[in-house]
């Protein structure tokens, strides 16, 4: 599938503001399941623009606008070709018994840890264990948190912010993607089976059924031994097919924000974000 990406954040400052220094995460990734055809940032004031991989190799651009300024506009638009990688849902690739296999891996360390805004908590761990009651698979029992997340956690746009950490979540049963995908997270952490969080797009299409696809989007994959990691999305029930778009991964979304920075100046400001994804021929 061939998908196009616009996303415009627009900063209006209530005083002009200087000194401003921001990260942008906002170029879909190139790998096995998509390829970023073409990419474009466009900064308004004019910015000189840099960039650099981080450590979980998420692309990042850097800019810095010096001078006073009581607007900032940051656009992106990205073409991506996707490519199908469904892993049946009732496959059985992977036994529990391989879960402890996971804590030796390099590559899964980072992802099954405390973090940020996600924590491994004693009600994590006993939700976890009543979830995965009876499933001898991984990938039966990440499905089954899944499912669990979907039915008994309310999406509720404007709910939380982008700083609600999940045992919060855990207590209101509300939040939004980013919400979600921490609980899934953390529910699944609590028995050691790896968990990541990943940002990036959601194609609707036009029949407008799916939640979180007029903005960023926020779900989750989990790493099945002999497979690799396997995207969840408890928000919509479903496991990531060629409609996601990928952007960043990391521990959980204080490592993927599509932007951050600081400035110095007011405090008073207003941000507005405005995301179309559309399929291309």
């Amino acid at each position: 599938m061939r998908l196009t990406v616009f996303h415009r954040t627009t900063y209006e400052y209530a005083s002009p503001v200087k000194e401003s220094f921001n990260e942008a995460r906002l170029r879909p990734v190139t790998n096995q399941h998509q390829s970023c055809e073409s990419f474009l940032l466009n900064i308004l004031p004019a910015a000189k623009l840099s960039h650099y991989s981080d450590f979980h190799a998420n692309v990042i651009h850097f800019f810095e606008l010096p001078d006073p300024h009581q607007t900032l506009l940051v656009e992106s638009t990205s073409q991506v070709t996707t490519r199908p990688h469904f892993l049946s849902l009732d496959a059985t690739p992977a036994p529990m018994e391989r879960v402890p296999e996971c804590q030796r891996m390099e590559r899964c360390f980072d992802f099954l840890q405390n973090s940020t805004y996600i924590e491994r908590s004693p009600e994590a761990w006993r939700l976890a264990l009543d979830i995965t009651a009876g499933h001898a698979d991984m990938w039966q029992a990440a499905q089954a948190i899944m499912r669990h997340v979907h039915s008994n956690f309310r999406y509720v746009p404007n709910s939380t912010t982008v700083n609600t950490h999940m045992r919060d979540v855990l207590r209101d049963r509300r939040g939004v993607c980013q919400d979600l995908a921490h609980v899934m997270i953390g529910i699944c952490r609590a028995i050691a089976m790896p968990a990541l969080y990943v940002s990036g797009y959601l194609y609707n299409g036009p029949r407008d059924q799916l939640l979180g696809s007029q903005a960023s989007h926020a779900w989750c994959e989990v790493f099945i031994p002999g497979i690799g990691w396997c995207g969840l999305d408890p928000t919509n029930n479903q496991p990531t097919d060629e409609r996601y778009i990928k952007l960043a991964v990391g521990s959980d979304y204080a490592d993927v924000p599509p932007l951050r920075g600081h400035y110095k100046g007011t405090t008073d400001r207003r941000m507005t974000v405005d995301v179309l994804v559309e399929a291309v021929g």
